[in-house]
């Protein structure tokens, strides 16, 4: 079922996926990573998402296994504020990390550069775009990563949904994650929009793009009404 999922995502034009893991014991999530990266072979690169569930000596023990991968990026091993259990995996783990996803505030920001140990020439930073005080709080968490040496490049924001994927074209973000079956309507992309090659042309459509995608429209036509 994995395989197949996997699969889907890339018929659909993706070259990035991303799969979860901690919840089967380690060697078990090798056999699952395994399956997949064979499955995607050279058509696409595969992440891990560990939702924040690890200690330090399981992230650890994690980070030896992963690291015999190609993977796009490790994502948050552990508790998002613990910071000095982020720094420590840098010792461990040479490859990109993720993690920033439940951090809201561009002082939230500042702490994990100055604390967490990541790295701007490889690692990746998720604060949602929605989640984090909105567009004017965006760009001033993007101030302060330029402070610290850091692109918007690195930014991938967390979520999936409409209102990180105009933002993060607009700010010349790094990407946006998608969420092609989960959280619809409010997933996903415009009507008539497509995946091609992990990337999308935007339509020319103002603001968050809400008209654009008609289910999503009719939901938030009903809610008003």
């Amino acid at each position: 079922m994995l395989r197949d999922e996997m699969r889907g995502y890339l018929d659909r034009g993706y070259n990035v996926v991303k799969m979860k893991i901690g919840g089967a014991p380690i060697e078990e999530d090798r056999t699952r990573i395994e399956a997949v990266l064979k499955e995607i072979g050279k058509d696409a690169q595969l992440a891990v998402d560990a939702n924040g569930r690890f200690n330090l000596e399981t992230g650890i023990a994690y980070a030896k296994m992963l690291r015999d991968y190609p993977l796009f990026w490790y994502e948050e091993v552990g508790d998002p504020l613990d910071y000095a259990l982020q720094a420590a995996l840098a010792e461990f783990y040479p490859g990109p990390m993720a993690t920033g996803e439940n951090l809201f505030s561009h002082q939230d920001a500042r702490n994990l550069i100055r604390y967490g140990g990541m790295r701007p020439d490889r690692d990746w930073l998720q604060f949602d775009c929605a989640l984090s005080y909105g567009l004017c709080e965006y760009q001033r968490t993007l101030e302060v990563l330029k402070t610290y040496g850091w692109s918007p490049s690195r930014c991938i924001p967390h979520g999936g949904h409409q209102m990180s994927l105009n933002i993060a074209a607009g700010l010349g973000l790094g990407g946006n994650e998608s969420y092609p079956d989960l959280f619809q309507p409010y997933g996903g992309f415009p009507d008539g929009v497509r995946v091609e090659n992990g990337h999308i042309t935007m339509p020319d459509l103002p603001g968050i793009g809400f008209e654009g995608k008609s289910d999503l429209y009719n939901e938030m036509r009903a809610l008003a009404e």
